[in-house]
């Protein structure tokens, strides 16, 4: 017999709480992809202020100004490090003390290193890309905290006709924190532009050494604005009934030691304390708060609270072969297709400036642009990027999310990354090196929307609705985790394959060799979709649980 409050939130009308949750939850996800994101122009700045390499006679030839190859692959390493810190720690947190009070946490974290960032120590190259790199980290790890709790919390508010959708709009200001990263660099270095005027073929002035500070610290606004209705969302109602009763079992399984213990007082003023003494009034007085729903409607008799959800094998923690046997094979899919999607999303995004590089230089000669101008250039490209592919990309999946379902989708999405890659890829050096045009633009504009229509944000979705409510949180912040390792190693493997090189040939052939690499990934990301990765539309949460730990069992 299910919970009357569970049963509420799974058949609840669409409401003005859930599109209020969908800004808060996804304000975090916006200032994660404003900060990642506008790395690419931001990099225009420091070489052309950091890395003037120019002998004698000042000279505005990109050869001059070459940021090595560490030193970038530090400053996009290290939020990632980040990232994957935030993501276990959070996540792991997120089921032992409940969502909503480390929810906050996780969103400070992000606003205090964004401004960090921006007041980044001293003005000399070491000093300040030292002082640069550590905010970034602390950035990494309010970021990688946001992924797990947002996706939680989303899942757990919503109804499960419309959860995917509700899950992929939050997952979609991403799209817009892009965009808002773009929009922000072209106002910023035009209104820089403006008031100084650079010459091209003149020494980089002082003031520049502003302008990316302002950049990065702007981008903290939005999630501060949203801080104070974090603070205010109640705890989820599943968090508030995971454990199902068994009243004497504390999993703390963080370092897997479970601990047999009294609940406590009724009176606790932590409102997640049903997650050991299965509190669903308290569960219910939450819901009322955000549902238009009487308490009466959603409050349980007391004998049948007492009595529902007894399950002797709800015990086992989170690092033990139980878990594994009922829960490892989702894992797996979900672990290593946000591994193999990150592989190919970052190593597209952070470096499309590269990859874009003889566009541009065909539009503007590198010779007659100042810095503001040449970072100017970046950002508008890719926000042409952002509105014609990535933003259109987000929304498909919004609608049809809860239509064609979650694993159709994630195929589809993989499936024709890996044709635009081979048909990029493969000619490369024969024609796309020469002929870097429009046509070449719309072929690797189309990477990007099917990476968001499709498992860029199914990956995101997926782990939120598999597993059960006491490790939710945990499992999606694992799979992101491994995500944001596949990050790393294609960001900074297609930096190297790339970077700093003078051979004409051997970048090209670098390049090619990186696309159908990526196209490769692909391919193994469309076989593991098949073969592991179940559906989980128009299912409740617990409905999902139960056919997915007895299908398993039966897979063991």
């Amino acid at each position: 017999m299910a919970l009357k409050v569970l049963s509420a939130l799974d058949t609840a009308k669409t409401q003005w709480y859930h599109f209020k949750a969908i800004i808060i939850a996804g304000m975090g996800l916006f200032t994660d992809a404003y900060d990642l994101f506008c790395i690419p122009p931001i990099m225009r700045l420091l070489r052309r202020i950091y890395y003037d390499n120019h002998p004698t006679t000042f000279d505005s030839d990109d050869d001059n100004f070459v940021i090595p190859a560490l030193v970038v692959s530090a400053l996009v390493g290290f939020p990632l490090l980040g990232t994957i810190l935030g993501q276990l720690l959070f996540g792991r947190l997120g089921d032992l003390v409940g969502r909503r009070h480390v929810y906050g946490l996780s969103l400070m974290v992000m606003v205090l290193s964004s401004i960090g960032c921006g007041f980044s120590i001293c003005t000399s190259t070491t000093c300040v890309l030292v002082s640069l790199g550590f905010f970034r980290f602390l950035l990494g790890v309010g970021i990688g905290g946001d992924y797990p709790l947002s996706a939680t919390i989303m899942s757990e508010f919503a109804n499960k006709k419309t959860r995917g959708s509700f899950i992929a709009a939050v997952f979609s200001m991403q799209g817009f924190g892009i965009l808002a990263s773009s929009i922000v660099t072209i106002v910023v270095c035009a209104v820089f532009n403006f008031l100084s005027n650079p010459d091209p073929k003149e020494v980089t002035p002082d003031e520049a050494d502003i302008a990316w500070r302002l950049i990065l610290m702007l981008g903290a606004i939005p999630a501060a604005m949203t801080y104070y209705w974090r603070m205010m969302m109640p705890e989820t109602a599943r968090i508030e009934k995971a454990f199902n009763g068994n009243d004497r079992f504390l999993s703390l399984t963080f370092l897997n030691f479970p601990i047999d213990i009294h609940p406590p007082s009724l009176h606790s003023p932590i409102s997640y304390t049903a997650l050991v003494e299965l509190n669903v009034a308290q569960a219910a007085k939450n819901m009322e708060k955000v549902l238009a729903v009487s308490l009466s409607q959603i409050a349980e008799d007391e004998p049948d609270l007492l009595t529902m959800g007894q399950n002797p094998a709800s015990s086992y923690p989170f690092f033990s072969k139980e878990f594994l046997r009922l829960h490892g094979r989702d894992l797996f899919s979900c672990a290593a297709n946000w591994f193999l999607v990150d592989i190919v999303f970052y190593s597209s995004n952070l470096f499309q400036s590269q990859i874009y590089r003889r566009y541009i230089d065909q539009k503007y000669p590198k010779y007659d642009v100042n810095l503001y101008q040449d970072a100017l250039h970046v950002a508008e490209l890719q926000a042409i990027v952002t509105i014609c592919s990535t933003i259109p990309g987000y929304w498909f999946t919004v609608y049809f999310i809860d239509r064609i379902g979650r694993r159709r989708i994630q195929m589809m999405g993989f499936f024709v990354m890996a044709l635009v890659y081979f048909s990029i890829g493969i000619p490369y050096t024969t024609h796309w090196a020469e002929h870097t045009d429009e046509g070449f633009m719309v072929l690797y504009g189309l990477t990007f929307f099917f990476a968001n229509f499709g498992p860029n944000t199914t990956t995101f979705i997926v782990p939120a609705e598999l597993f059960p409510a006491r490790f939710r949180s945990t499992c999606h912040g694992v799979s992101g985790a491994l995500g944001k390792v596949g990050a790393l190693i294609g960001s900074i493997g297609f930096l190297w394959a790339a970077h700093g090189q003078n051979e004409e040939d051997r970048k090209t052939k670098e390049i090619k060799m990186s696309l159908i690499g990526l196209g490769v990934v692909c391919i193994l990301g469309l076989v593991v979709t098949y073969l592991f990765t179940p559906e989980t539309r128009g299912r409740s949460l617990e409905e999902n649980e139960n056919e997915n730990e007895n299908g398993n069992e039966q897979h063991a």
